[in-house]
Formats: structure tokens, sequence, C-alpha cells
């Protein structure tokens, strides 16, 4: 299809999950509980219309004229000329009491004066793009699903005579939920809203029907914001392939290269392991800063600490972050877990990507990531495609996870050790009365490493790192034995920073 065969909804995200639109000149139903966003979908898509030069017409049973307009105006929207709104409502001798018969149910008389004025109202306005909200009212005077599936099918024929569009809204709150307009319509989106125990409620949409058009399944979330619903859709690795060099690249810290074997590759996963304090973020930013020091541009999402924090301890060790975000080399975004869904964080990583030119990008840490998760599966998927999308578009990756514990036999709250590419482990360990940090890299899928163990310090001048300790068995589990000959321990400086 081109793009004159579609409506398109103007939501941003929606139209990427629908493959374009809603085809013109079919019925499509939007439905879902009160609260999530159909009105604002709708007005939205007359909108679009209206923005297109088309006249557009809202017809609403449940809500009054003065309401559309406020809701509209909530988002910053106006309105216009383009855009009729007409409310349908009972004639005033249904309302008088002393004109009510015995022999036909007022909701015959009312139906039926109900379909009149939406077809009067079309023929007087002749729309290209046409809201119906909500049939829940019509269900309701229809009494059986016969009539309601009768009223339903001669409205989709009327409609489709007339080549409009037409986008039907369902609250859901009759009695009897009628599923037979979902055979009737030629596509159907359902909208979702859901309360975890804590934090913001979230939303999501899924496509259940859509004749004869390929979209984007399977449940994609959405918000609302001021200036109307952004969808966010899943992201699937496999649609974004780029070509790029998969060079080595340097830590910046020659130590440190030669115990990862030359350096992260290009396009490649690196997954920072340790228990707190180890220096899981710093090791992360100094892979960051050496990518902005070949000048290129870097992204921070931070979960769990305070940027005024982050940026403090970390000018500390010779970075300033602040700097590196006022000149635009590095993004820094603090995440809130409890108010952002999955989906939109995905979204913001993707766009930092296509849209800032981020090659290097560090999720600090994934222990903040699982707390917007509800199930710790979904929780391994989203990471994959995510990870997967980055290597395809030539991104290194950085992620960090705080184990359980400081000394010994370390957990993590999950494992996504086989996703990465490239594994680094931090331990804390006692020798000589004094507590000392030590790294390794326990996997590396594109090349070989060194297979030793080297004791790190977090120095005024960052991150250092001593010679392999040949000397001692046992340094993972946290008291080593000295076995070795000679003292393999790196110096203590007064410029150390306090553990």
């Amino acid at each position: 299809m081109t793009s004159r065969d579609f409506a398109r909804t103007g939501v941003p995200g929606l139209d990427d999950v629908l493959a374009g639109g809603l085809t013109r000149r079919h019925v499509f139903l939007v439905e879902g509980a009160p609260g999530t966003g159909k009105t604002t979908t709708a007005l939205r898509f007359l909108l679009e219309g209206a923005e297109q030069g088309e006249t557009c017409l809202y017809i609403t049973l449940s809500e009054t004229e003065e309401e559309l307009r406020d809701s509209a105006a909530s988002h910053g929207w106006t309105l216009g000329p383009e855009i009729s709104v007409f409310e349908v409502v009972p004639a005033e001798s249904l309302l008088d009491a002393d004109q009510q018969q015995s022999l036909l149910y007022s909701s015959d008389l009312e139906l039926g004066e109900a379909t009149r004025q939406i077809f009067a109202a079309f023929e007087r306005v002749r729309p290209q793009r046409v809201v119906i909200d909500s049939l829940s009212e019509i269900r309701l005077l229809a009494q059986g699903s016969l009539r309601y599936r009768r009223q339903i099918l001669a409205m989709k024929h009327y409609f489709a005579r007339q080549d409009a569009t037409v986008m039907m809204l369902d609250d859901l709150t009759a009695e009897m939920r009628d599923r037979t307009v979902h055979s009737v319509v030629h596509g159907v989106i359902k909208l979702e809203e859901l309360a975890p125990d804590y934090g913001a409620e979230r939303r999501r949409l899924r496509v259940t029907k859509y004749r004869g058009q390929r979209y984007r399944g399977g449940f994609h979330d959405f918000a609302i914001k001021t200036g109307g619903i952004e969808v966010f859709p899943r992201l699937v690795a496999l649609e974004h392939r780029t070509g790029y060099d998969r060079s080595p690249q340097s830590s910046g810290l020659e130590a440190f290269d030669r115990l990862l074997g030359g350096g992260i590759d290009r396009g490649s996963s690196t997954l920072v392991l340790g228990p707190a304090g180890t220096g899981k973020s710093l090791v992360a930013l100094q892979f960051a800063c050496a990518a902005i020091a070949r000048g290129e541009k870097a992204a921070l999402f931070c979960f769990d600490e305070e940027l005024g924090l982050l940026e403090a301890r970390f000018l500390k060790m010779g970075m300033d972050i602040a700097a590196l975000r006022r000149s635009g080399a590095l993004l820094v975004e603090q995440v809130d877990a409890a108010e952002m869904s999955p989906g939109e964080f995905a979204q913001r990583v993707r766009d930092s990507v296509t849209h800032e030119g981020v090659h290097t990008v560090i999720i600090d840490s994934m222990n903040g990531y699982k707390a917007a998760m509800p199930q710790e599966n979904a929780l391994v998927l989203h990471i994959h495609e995510l990870l997967q999308f980055l290597n395809r578009q030539g991104t290194s990756t950085y992620l960090t996870v705080a184990q359980h514990g400081l000394v010994g036999d370390m957990q993590s709250p999950f494992d996504v050790t086989y996703i990465a590419d490239t594994v680094i482990l931090l331990r804390y360990f006692e020798a000589l009365g004094k507590v000392r940090r030590a790294v390794s890299v326990i996997k590396k899928r594109t090349g070989p490493h060194e297979d030793t163990i080297r004791e790190f310090r977090i120095s005024q001048a960052g991150l250092e790192l001593g010679d392999p300790l040949h000397g001692f068995q046992g340094v993972l589990r946290g008291v080593p034995d000295f076995v070795g000959s000679s003292e393999p321990l790196m110096e203590v400086r007064k410029d150390d920073l306090p553990r």
C-alpha cells in the first residue's frame, strides 16, 4: 500500500506499530477501560486529519463538547473549524415522563433516534474521518447481542459507502460485554492500564486484529503526557542492522587493555560484576571517557545515583562529568525506575544512538533496570533485544550489576552473564590487614584475554591497575593465601581515596 491508502493516527509510535496507520474507508475499534487514553488517541487522530486538510467529525454519546474541548486544551490542542463536534442527546419528548409509552420500550426509540442523529450529522458535515464515542451507549440501548451487531453492521456499511475512515471507541463499562463487534470491524486496538505494587501506573497497547495488514505484534508500552500519547514500539533487533568496523577500543589504561587482550571490540556488550563500592561505575566511565577522548559521544543512564552526587564523586577521581555534559560529549540521564516503563527506557536508549550519534552506552545499574520490570523472564528478553540492537548499530554497551554480599561467595540478583560478550569481575579481598580490590576478565567472546587476577586501586588519578597477583591464591574467595616469594601487592599511597 502507498502512504495515501493509510490514514495516519498522528500518535508517535502508533503508526509504526500499525505499519503505516489505519487503512482508509474502513471501521476500526479502539477499546479500553476508562483512563487508558482512548479519547486522547481519537482527538490526535482527528487533528492529524485536519493537518492534512481533511474534514473531521467527533460524535460523542457520553461527553459534552465542552469536556472534549477542555481535554484537547489540556494537551495544548485547539479543535479548529476542520473538526466538528456533535453531541448525541435524546429528544426532549423522550425525557418527558408524560410522553413515555408502555407498548414500546424507550430504548427502541432512543436507539433509532441516536442512529438518525449520527447519520444526519454525517450528511451535514461530510467528513473523511469520524470518531464515535462510545459504543457502550449503543450497546446498552440495543439490549441484545443481535440488535447490537446489526446496528454496528448498518453503521459500517453506511460509512463504507461514504469513503470515511471511522474510529469507534469502547470503554468496556457495559454489563454485557459483547465482543461480536470484533468480527465486524476491520481492526482492533486494545489499550490497557496496569497498577504495579509501587510506582506510577503503566500503560500498554496491543493490536489484536488488522485485516489484510501485517503489523507489529505483542504489547507496546505507551505514556500519556502533556501533548498527547507517545507509544514505544517493542524493539525488534533483527530489523536494525548497520555496517561498522569491529575494531578493539582502548580503555585508556595500558594495563587494563592487556588484561582485556587489547581492549573491548566495538559493537559488543560488557558486563561489570561486583559488590557495592568496588568501582563498577568507574570502570564503565573509564571506557566512556576513552571514547570521548577519541572524539566520540557517550551516554550514561543512571538508575541508582543522584546526578549531583555522581558528578561530585567522580570529580575527585579526575573525571569532570559536568564539563563533559556541558560540551555535549556525554549525555547523562537520571532514570526513575518507578516512573518509567521498560519500553520507554529502551526508546530513550535507542534515540540516543540513532538521533544523538552516541557510540558508547552505559546502563548503571541493571539492578535498577530490574526494578522497572514486572517479571524476571521479561527482563532478560528486554535486555537481549536492547543489546542486540545496540550491537548491530556498532555501539559499545557497558552494564553494571551489583552482587549481594561483600566478600566470599557472591550472588547476583539475576544471571545475564550469558548475554554479554565480555564479563569483568571485581572483588574485595583482605591482605596484610587491609581491604583491597581485584579485577579479572572471566569471559570475552570476541578474542583472547588474560586469565590473571590484577589488583587495582581508586585514587585521585582515577583507576590504576597493578601487576598480576601471581603470589596469591584464593583472591576471589576474599581471603587469599600467599604462596609466592615476592610482594606482588600495589604500594599504598597518600592519594588513595578512602574505601
